[in-house]
């Protein structure tokens, strides 16, 4: 599955056509995080045993229930200054250090549409910069040259979309936050209208 593609169209197409499942996607996209090392994109990563349950936990549904589900088995990441329940968030500084008791109410969106979580993602420390350098936890590796900044400051998400780590990812945009580090790793970044999503449970 070397050359599978997480964009949506084609990630659901081959669960439609059983070219793929949950479970494959999971492994392949684990073999793709191992083979990039150490690349500053994460912060905190699901344990890989708990990202396997939920891919089986998804392979186990029926068609119908598959059918309803419009992220079944896609994978994502979450800025690390966006809660998820039972998971640290930092914003990319160690010393604020919280166990998140709540999860953010679009996070849970996806995951009840059937998203897989792999992990928090790394940013510009407390989001303040738009350049994706500003954290003690490394710097996410541009997908064109290594030696290029990646943008921020939701750098992590932008570089696991565009290095195929994750058909998607949740950042936060003040001025240019998500859309930045997008345009610098050649995807699509999107800022909804303020108040569309609640800034509760987030940094």
């Amino acid at each position: 599955m070397d050359d599978l593609s997480l964009e949506f169209d084609a990630l659901q197409a081959a669960y439609e056509e059983g070219r793929a499942t949950p479970t494959a996607v999971v492994s392949e996209v684990l073999s793709r995080i191992s083979a990039r090392g150490d690349d500053g994109v994460w912060i905190h990563r699901v344990p890989e045993s708990e990202v396997m349950a939920r891919a089986r936990q998804l392979e186990s549904l029926s068609a119908d229930a598959r059918a309803a589900l419009p992220l079944y088995g896609i994978p994502f990441s979450v800025k690390d200054c966006i809660d998820v329940a039972g998971l640290p968030t930092t914003a990319a500084c160690p010393a604020y250090e919280y166990i998140a008791g709540h999860t953010h109410l679009a996070v849970q969106k996806a995951l009840d549409a059937g998203a897989i979580l792999l992990g928090k993602s790394n940013m510009d420390q407390f989001a303040t910069g738009v350049v994706g350098v500003r954290s003690p936890y490394g710097t996410a590796r541009n997908t064109f040259n290594a030696d290029y900044i990646p943008g921020g400051s939701s750098s992590g998400a932008g570089v696991s979309v565009s290095a195929g780590l994750c058909g998607f990812a949740f950042g936060t945009d003040t001025g240019g936050s998500g859309r930045v580090p997008a345009s610098y790793n050649d995807i699509a970044g999107l800022k909804p209208t303020l108040g569309l999503f609640s800034r509760a449970d987030m940094v």
